[in-house]
């Protein structure tokens, strides 16, 4: 089940705040509103899921006895029944089959005796099993820290881990972060509120923006590439970049707006990525919960920029090969992590001094080529095409003499509209808006005309929706 589905919107939701909200917040030692929100996030799960809901329960009991035996005394013990267990979850659903095809491989290049006819059943990959491993990697790790102390009842630990909220793509919500609303919250009329204007910008960047990139993206990608031009490919990974940011970016609001609508502050997972000026500052402000999860659970516990130049630039290197290693079992999204972490270790260098200091414009342009070129190996399907669709950025491949999909064919006046308007909404200049729009005169009036807005978002979007748009679910590989 989606956010961005009628079945959620309609039926699911609405069904679910109204329970939520009936019920008292406790009933003798029993939070009433957790154990709902726990047991209706599992059929969220359940939902499309079936019985892999069940990996969701076993990775949080591991991690629920782990933090208990580390408060006990058994700091080791605990840790690595939380390490191993975790990660032993992950690896069998997410990266067996890249490992044995892998190695398949490896041993075919090195004329080893191989079975050709040797293959391994795929192994479906529960959805947000990468979250919510992190979640109970950063749970133990912080009781082990002494930063926070285990959680006594299973039902309010599994409901942190189990919330449907944030489990389908994030953000990664620490323990540390909610413990306090987790054991008691309250919800106003104004944080509703919030929450459902949260929840509609965030449905209608997926809906409107990300799923129209989509179209043009998955169109251009698809085709052989003697098919476009040189200008064509460039408007593909441009739409690609946008349709990710707005996917990702819409999902992590309609997180944030329903975490809000039933009392959780969930931190914030995007800045504006797009205007940052080099990739340490893209990465500063592109899935912060991942880059800051990864600088505190793994990069300062390597050692961090401690312990000289040549150890620093070893952690980065490490950190970004599991980032790309995280986002997917698949060689394109190591080389997408390596690749990051290479340009990181050469503006740590000295090339990011000098971004600092040259026109503004430059490090701009500087910063969306490489973050361009990265999401290329991000897009293709392997290695190959990828090295193959950035020759055709380059100008390298040639064209059919009668181009079959000019840059004209998805240049449309709807296209057109909406690059526009992502262009605008992936700066600032919509907080800037909503910040002048607070201040005019009217307060009654404002509000009416601003309601009245976000409910034609919705509108749209639900209409977007009605008339089966292609919706993907991008972040299903996570």
């Amino acid at each position: 089940m989606l956010f961005s589905s009628a079945l959620f919107l309609f039926l699911y939701l609405p069904v679910f705040l109204i329970i939520y909200f009936i019920l008292p917040g406790r009933w003798k030692a029993i939070n009433l509103r957790n154990a709902f929100l726990f047991i209706a996030s599992l059929i969220f799960y359940a939902w499309g899921e079936g019985l892999i809901v069940l990996i969701l329960l076993l990775s949080a009991f591991i991690n629920f006895i782990a933090g208990k035996l580390i408060e006990k005394g058994n700091r080791k013990g605990g840790l690595w029944l939380s390490l191993l267990g975790s990660l032993s979850l992950l690896f069998c659903f997410k990266y067996t089959n890249f490992t044995f095809d892998t190695i398949q491989s490896l041993a075919v290049a090195l004329h080893l005796p191989v079975s050709g006819s040797v293959h391994l059943a795929q192994i479906a990959l529960p959805i947000g099993i990468s979250f919510y491993t992190f979640q109970g990697i950063s749970y133990t790790l912080d009781i082990y820290w002494g930063r926070i102390r285990a959680n006594k009842s299973f039902l309010d630990y599994g409901t942190y881990v189990a919330m449907f909220p944030h489990q389908i793509a994030g953000p990664i919500v620490r323990y540390a972060d909610i413990a306090p609303e987790l054991d008691e919250r309250v919800v106003t009329i104004e944080k509703f509120g919030v929450g459902v204007e949260r929840f509609i910008i965030g449905l209608a960047k997926k809906m409107l923006l990300a799923n129209t990139f989509a179209v043009i993206a998955d169109k251009i990608f698809g085709v052989n590439l003697n098919q476009i031009s040189t200008a064509t490919a460039w408007l593909g990974i441009v739409s690609y970049s946008l349709q990710i940011y707005f996917d990702f970016s819409g999902y992590s609001d309609m997180a944030i707006g329903l975490g809000k609508m039933v009392g959780f502050d969930f931190k914030e997972n995007f800045n504006y990525p797009y205007i940052s000026r080099s990739i340490q500052e893209f990465w500063r402000r592109w899935h912060i919960s991942l880059s800051s999860w990864f600088r505190d659970y793994v990069y300062i516990p390597l050692g961090g920029n401690r312990g000289g130049e040549f150890k620093t630039y070893r952690n980065l290197l490490i950190v970004f090969f599991v980032t790309g290693l995280w986002h997917g079992a698949s060689w394109n999204f190591i080389v997408w992590g390596v690749f990051h972490g290479l340009f990181l270790l050469i503006e740590r260098a000295g090339l990011g001094r000098r971004l600092e200091r040259i026109w503004p414009v430059f490090a701009h342009a500087y910063t969306l080529l490489i973050v361009l070129i990265g999401w290329v190996f991000f897009r293709a399907e392997n290695l190959t095409v990828a090295i193959a669709y950035l020759e055709k950025m380059a100008g390298l491949l040639p064209s059919k003499e009668t181009i079959a999909y000019p840059v004209s064919y998805f240049l449309t006046d709807e296209n057109l509209v909406t690059f526009i308007i992502s262009f605008i909404v992936a700066t600032p200049v919509y907080f800037v808006f909503h910040s002048r729009w607070q201040k005019l005169p009217a307060l009654y009036l404002r509000e009416i005309l601003y309601s009245c807005m976000l409910f034609g978002l919705f509108i749209l979007s639900v209409m977007y929706m009605a008339a089966d748009t292609y919706n993907p679910f991008i972040y299903f590989r996570f």
